[in-house]
């Protein structure tokens, strides 16, 4: 029977989109297949939540299959035929969906604009029609704690005398003074967890995208990223310039009549300076500003929105102050706040135990990825990003801190990388900037490199120069502690990246040499591949070491080393020089780990289908079912990722390096904004294994 869990409430305006959010996180961590089902909908299909996970979490389910009937039909079904009849044509829909996928997230209903009578018992319910585990969510805006544990008392024993099997009690959106008080008073007295999620003040803001569509407004100029801005207030704009730049905030919406230009150019030009950086223009009265002016804007505050609506300042003010902020499809940034507070106030292992999520044998690229940000929040690291002005380093800061997976050290100009944070819209929060040009650790770091590359020549004079080059200053960062890893290479070359680690680092205990691989997230499970990105032609000894690494690493990120020594023959089937030295690599394997499985040489097809295997290597314990794949040469590697990268769809995470005493890890040009999160991820993870005393803070 597919299970289920129905998260429900009891009135609306408590934010349970962001419960709903954490929930499908939580399962699609775990299970392969999740479904989604809505009893009921407004209008005529799903609401923009169902869009937000379908894109999120690329689900395939049909818009039709997610709902059951609108508000409209379900009143009118009620008033004819009554309760039964209407329960029992929700209940099909769900079965519909329950036959296609592990798990099913139910969205209970709203409470927005119903007829219908007793909204909560409709709920529990179809809660207990699904067989659905429930989660209750309790809204506490603007309560204070001992009325809000109230109303939650309240709420669960009305969920719990219907019937209901209450596994857990969320209260959302409490006062952040109140949190721990409420959160500790309601386990007190109930006997399920209750977890209490403080109010976050940039959910409910609006971005200028959800403004637009809610005005009406033309958007004149702007970018998707600035459209995607939280709107944190309001500042309307009347007065001359010297009277109001001092009147902008971070974040604001500046809302001004469409013919003061010079307040347009005054607003755009402080955001261009960072001073500070604004979400954008409304222009009221259907005044625009010439194409000159808007030229202009367009260079000072490239992606900026400014956009335009027919209506006076007064009636606009209305319209603002009643919009709130909502998780749709087009706000990724408002998710990745959403899914931090979650995450971090709600116990979310405890929680999968009790809405029976067991994981799924099959690993997914979205599993993948969703345990490593699990992981590296396990242990918070700090890792050094030296590009720090390069957008999609930005941007992956920006995912990065909110959901709270790692602290974060950017390196370059302060003022530049705040400027351009600013332009992106993106809040850089408590992350660490740090100026290598400027810095009071440069003098000390030309110290340590000197000394340490003494034997080359270098002089303190010449040190003093190199430890200004990011690189080299976030390896020495590293190196001395002040960080426990480093991702570089967005814009920066591969050479770049990792000689300073060679120089500085240098290999870990028992490495013969530094080494990298891919995890190649296939459809239904993840191949370790190494080593595609480092050593050219390795030799034996040097092979067998490759092989090694990578099983040691596949084992910390959780994938069972069956180790393949990758050749064009299988077993004894073929000879040469190529050939041998596969077999004299798996023969040194042996030796020095006779603990692994290894198998070779063997051919990709032997080492990954079991039909083949069975043929060619009968009785193997590694042929048909290999995870960690080690190729003879980096062109046979390299090629053969990318192959396996474009053709089959597979998702490659990587270059991840190892054989280095600390993690630096090497990104490719290309990179986007999700390899950069998830690479910072495993160098975080890296950092969780190593064995050494507290990080020191610059």
């Amino acid at each position: 029977m597919t299970r289920s869990v129905y998260v429900t409430g009891t009135d609306r305006g408590d934010g349970r989109q962001v419960i709903e959010l954490g929930v499908m996180e939580l399962l699609t961590r775990q299970v392969d297949r999740v479904g989604v089902f809505r009893p009921l909908v407004h209008g005529d299909g799903p609401d923009r939540l169902f869009d937000l996970l379908r894109t999120r979490y690329r689900l395939e389910q049909s818009p039709e299959s997610v709902y059951g009937l609108t508000y409209g039909e379900a009143a009118a079904l009620q008033a004819e035929k009554g309760t039964d009849e209407l329960v029992s044509r929700i209940v099909e829909r769900f079965h519909a969906v329950a036959r296609e996928y592990e798990y099913v997230l139910v969205l209970g209903t709203d409470f927005i604009g119903s007829n219908l009578p007793d909204e909560l018992a409709l709920n529990a319910r179809l809660a207990n029609e699904f067989g659905a585990a429930v989660i209750t969510v309790v809204g506490a805006q603007g309560q204070a704690a001992e009325s809000v544990r109230a109303e939650a008392r309240n709420a669960f024993r009305a969920y719990e005398a219907l019937g209901c099997d209450v596994v857990a009690l969320i209260v959302n959106r409490v006062t952040p003074a109140d949190r721990e008080a409420v959160a500790e008073g309601l386990s007190a007295g109930l006997p399920v967890p209750c977890y209490a999620l403080p109010e976050e003040a940039s959910l409910s803001a609006p971005t200028v995208a959800q403004i637009v569509r809610k005005l009406g407004a033309d958007v004149l100029l702007g970018d998707e990223a600035g459209l995607n801005r939280d709107a944190k207030n309001f500042v309307f704009g009347g007065a001359m310039l010297p009277a109001f730049l001092p009147a902008l905030t971070d974040g604001c919406l500046v809302v001004t009549p469409g013919d003061r230009v010079d307040l347009i150019v005054g607003a755009l030009a402080a955001h261009s300076a960072g001073a500070p950086p604004i979400a954008g223009l409304l222009l009221t009265l259907d005044e625009r500003p010439g194409p000159d002016i808007l030229a202009l804007a367009d260079r000072l505050a490239p992606g900026t929105p400014v956009v335009s609506v027919p209506g006076g300042s007064f009636p606009t003010a209305a319209e603002l102050f009643a919009i709130e902020g909502k998780l749709d499809g087009s706000s990724p940034r408002k998710a990745e706040t959403a899914l931090g507070l979650f995450e971090r106030n709600v116990d979310t292992g405890d929680l999968a135990a009790r809405i029976s999520v067991a994981r799924s044998s099959r690993v997914t690229p979205m599993m993948f990825e969703h345990e490593l940000i699990e992981r590296s929040r396990a242990a918070r690291r700090r890792v050094v990003l030296p590009e720090g002005t390069e957008e999609r380093v930005l941007r992956a800061a920006d995912v990065l801190l909110r959901r709270d997976v790692c602290d974060l050290t950017l390196l370059g100009e302060e003022d530049a990388i705040r400027k351009r944070a600013g332009e992106l819209g993106i809040d850089l929060g408590e992350a660490q900037l740090i100026d290598p040009q400027t810095s009071p650790l440069r003098e000390r770091f030309a110290e340590i490199y000197a000394k340490a590359r003494a034997h080359k020549g270098m002089t303190l004079e010449l040190a003093y120069d190199v430890v200004a080059d990011v690189s080299y200053f976030g390896t020495l960062m590293v190196q001395e502690g002040l960080a426990d890893g480093m991702v570089s290479g967005a814009v920066h070359s591969t050479a770049a990246t990792i000689r300073p680690a060679f120089e500085i680092i240098k290999t870990a205990p028992g490495a013969q040499i530094v080494s990298s691989v891919f995890f190649m997230c296939l459809a239904d499970r993840v191949l370790v591949y190494g080593d595609c990105a480092v050593n050219p032609d390795p030799n034996a000894e040097q092979l067998a070491d490759i092989a090694i690494q990578s099983a040691a690493t596949a084992t910390q990120f959780g994938v069972e080393p069956r180790i393949a020594m990758l050749s064009y023959s299988t077993g004894t089937s073929g000879s040469g020089a190529d050939v041998d030295k596969v077999r004299r690599a798996t023969e040194l394997v042996r030796e020095r780990r006779p603990d692994l499985l290894v198998e070779g040489p063997i051919q990709y097809d032997a080492a990954v289908d079991a039909a083949v295997a069975a043929t060619k290597l009968p009785g193997s314990e590694v042929a048909g079912k290999a995870t960690v794949l080690v190729f003879p040469d980096l062109n046979t590697g390299n090629n053969t990722y990318k192959a396996v990268q474009r053709s089959a769809g597979a998702v490659a995470v990587g270059p991840v390096l190892q054989g280095l005493r600390k993690p630096v890890n090497d990104l490719s040009r290309g990179a986007l904004v999700q390899d950069i999160v998830n690479t910072v991820a495993i160098t975080a993870i890296q950092a969780q294994g190593e064995q050494r005393g507290d990080r020191v803070e610059p």
